[in-house]
């Protein structure tokens, strides 16, 4: 009976192990607290770059708790007990550690600096707030034609459905910008010819791997060398990426034969050092919902972005002052068929696939969030995407993992191009471009953006100015031959039909057009004069419905 007794509780022993375990041997032990740290929050040098301490100051982004680093007498107290520390995340206090003693692994709870080992399935929500007004912005009118600057071959598509490659026209490309990627591994990016001007420039500014704990990313899955090319990439006539200037951190998180838990936590880690770096823009194409375990899997209720460990971390990175952009997940042809984690936060740019055709590519996932958010947030190209090949060749490939980071890299060159404003304010300039702001849906969100009508935009009237109503900005004004037309509609909801008129001083018409029906509350347009407008005083009329709008201008 004894021997029986102990057969039964060594069998309790493992199944409790089991259930605690986020991959085979490895645990998540979460924390009590942060007291007696040795870091204190009036000096952020001691865990934080220059650069992320001016990001923070930027935005007036408090330096808090989460920022400590982990109390180090703690994670020492676990080494001497035998257990091998993996990761380690300040943002959640806790630690991922490894260990074959399950009876060990049984007691830790015990330990007082340790509240539980294991997941906790409850909320530490941060939710970063938007003061933006809902308006759309609306498509520009301008010619997207392919860029003087730039050759991009079969690539040109990826960008131009945004109009990114007019950003890149105005010298846009991502200059003084950083990027983290977390992803599966950068396949040859040390070699591979989309890189080379990566590696000329220095711009890529360091790598680690949180999956083996070393900086051999170069060795392991091509799924994030695929992903940075289609920002980074540079071979002309070929390949430009969105965001071909910008500096990069490549980090690695997923191991990718196999599918755990504890990649969330690896995730958080990384975006944690991430934010400590000081980095801009974390494209993370990546998405959780089912585990090789099955006991950590997620279900389409935990998809309120307030539940999973990666969700949650993404959402305090975007309370950091990150702009987090995540791929929208594969899942749309599937049985799970939405959304995956941390697709499901609502600080974050959710990214679906589209076609070159702009229509919903068949396996992009679909919303809303549980809590019946609308998710996705936006699409860009992603069936197919042209990305670089393992062979040093351009390819395709599909997926909301590229479409993903051809989003990240435009958002990163708006930024790059407003500086002043904050990454929500970002996102939702660039939510109020797309093509469906005014009637979004569960498939394509707010729709594809347009990422100069964004900037034109934030160019003549920088944020929304809850008091004004409608907007109208003519120039240059005293112009020669030609002049621009920027109109922003608030009072009158589209469709509706435009009209753009020219006057003399006596009140004679000297020109007259109408557009087509909008379905935008923005419009820009260049309108250009012939030689029978001599010099002087004008004036220019624009009629939308009943709404009419009027500017003087001197011709010279």
């Amino acid at each position: 009976m004894k021997r029986f007794t102990n057969i039964l509780i060594a069998l309790v022993l493992i199944a409790n192990s089991i259930s605690a375990q986020v991959s085979p041997n490895h645990y998540l032990i979460n924390f009590t607290d942060k007291n007696n740290s040795t870091y204190s929050i009036n000096n952020p040098q001691e865990f934080l770059s220059q650069r992320a301490i001016n990001r923070k100051s930027r935005y007036n982004i408090s330096i808090d708790l989460k920022d400590i680093p982990v109390n180090k007498s703690y994670i020492d107290s676990l080494k001497k007990l035998g257990l091998k520390i993996i990761n380690v995340s300040k943002w959640l206090n806790s630690a991922t550690v490894y260990s074959t003693d399950i009876a060990l692994i049984d007691t830790i709870d015990k330990i007082s600096f340790v509240k539980s080992v294991g997941i906790e399935k409850k909320s530490n929500k941060i939710k970063t707030e938007n003061t933006l007004e809902k308006k759309s912005i609306g498509k520009s009118t301008t010619d997207t034609v392919n860029s003087n600057y730039f050759d991009y071959g079969i690539s040109l598509n990826q960008s131009q459905m945004l109009n990114g490659n007019l950003l890149h026209n105005e010298g846009f490309r991502g200059e003084g910008m950083q990027i983290a990627i977390l992803d599966a591994g950068f396949y040859k990016v040390n070699e591979l010819p989309a890189f080379d001007s990566l590696r000329i420039n220095n711009q890529i500014l360091g790598v680690w791997d949180f999956v083996d704990g070393d900086n051999q990313v170069y060795d392991a899955d091509t799924h994030g060398m695929k992903v940075l090319s289609t920002m980074a990439g540079n071979i002309s006539g070929q390949l430009i990426g969105t965001a071909p200037k910008a500096k990069y951190w490549l980090l690695r998180t997923e191991q990718g034969a196999s599918e755990y838990i504890i990649e969330e936590h690896n995730w958080v880690v990384a975006a944690e050092f991430a934010d400590s770096a000081g980095v801009d823009v974390i494209n993370s194409s990546l998405g959780y919902n089912d585990f090789d375990d099955n006991i950590n899997s997620h279900t389409y209720q935990e998809m309120d972005g307030n539940s999973t460990i990666i969700t949650i971390g993404a959402d305090i990175a975007a309370s950091k002052g990150i702009l987090v952009v995540t791929s929208a997940g594969n899942e749309g042809f599937s049985s799970w068929q939405y959304i995956t984690a941390p697709a499901d936060a609502d600080s974050v740019l959710t990214v679906g696939a589209v076609t070159p055709e702009k229509t919903i590519a068949y396996f992009s996932s679909l919303g809303p969030t549980s809590d019946k958010r609308i998710k996705p947030d936006v699409c860009a190209q992603g069936m197919p995407a042209v990305v670089e090949g393992s062979g040093g060749e351009i390819s395709y490939a599909n997926g909301t993992s590229f479409s993903s980071p051809i989003m990240a890299g435009m958002v990163t060159c708006l930024w790059q191009a407003h500086p002043e404003l904050n990454n929500m304010q970002i996102i939702d300039a660039v939510k109020r471009s797309a093509n469906k702001y005014s009637k979004p849906d569960t498939i394509y969100g707010y729709g594809i953006p347009d990422f100069y009508a964004a900037h034109l935009y934030l160019k003549s009237s920088g944020l929304i100015d809850v008091k004004k109503t409608d907007f109208l900005n003519v120039y240059p004004n005293p112009f020669k031959n030609s002049f621009n037309v920027e109109f922003i509609a608030k009072s009158i909801n589209p469709p509706f039909d435009l009209e753009f008129s020219v006057y003399n001083f006596l009140g004679s018409k000297l020109l007259f057009h109408r557009s087509i029906s909008t379905q935008n509350n923005y419009t820009a347009a260049k309108i250009d004069l012939n030689n029978n407008f001599t010099k002087g005083l004008y004036i220019f009329q624009i009629k939308a419905n009943n709404l009419i709008m009027q500017k003087k201008l001197l011709k010279m």
